[in-house]
């Protein structure tokens, strides 16, 4: 599920669209094979919308963006990583319910 409110972030443009981004950064670190992925997208696609102009939210494929995952350290889909000011300032790995997801927002949206 693919969202207007989503970007996609690559090993090419990560540097501009979350390091240097005014707003905190939420990326979902997918894969197409995941099924867990599949499974938090919606939530993701809503938080994308819900939180519009106050966080950017975005989507990563993991198998396509390999130097991106690895530098970040990403080893197990679905990862999201909470970006704030160019620094990670939450993670979560695994599907979870949109609450959890929320609740990790709350720490750099004010």
């Amino acid at each position: 599920m693919h969202s207007d409110a989503l970007i996609e972030i690559t090993d090419a443009n990560f540097d501009t669209l979350a390091l240097k981004a005014p707003l905190p950064v939420l990326i979902d670190f997918t894969a197409a094979w995941c099924a867990p992925c599949r499974a938090i997208a919606p939530h993701v696609a809503a938080l994308a919308r819900d939180y519009a102009g106050r966080l950017t939210v975005a989507t990563c494929d993991a198998d396509s963006n390999a130097e991106l995952a690895a530098r970040l350290d990403v080893r197990a889909m679905p990862t999201l990583l909470l970006f704030k000011a160019g620094q990670v300032v939450g993670q979560i790995v695994g599907a979870v319910p949109k609450a959890k997801i929320e609740a990790l927002i709350a720490r750099a949206v004010a």
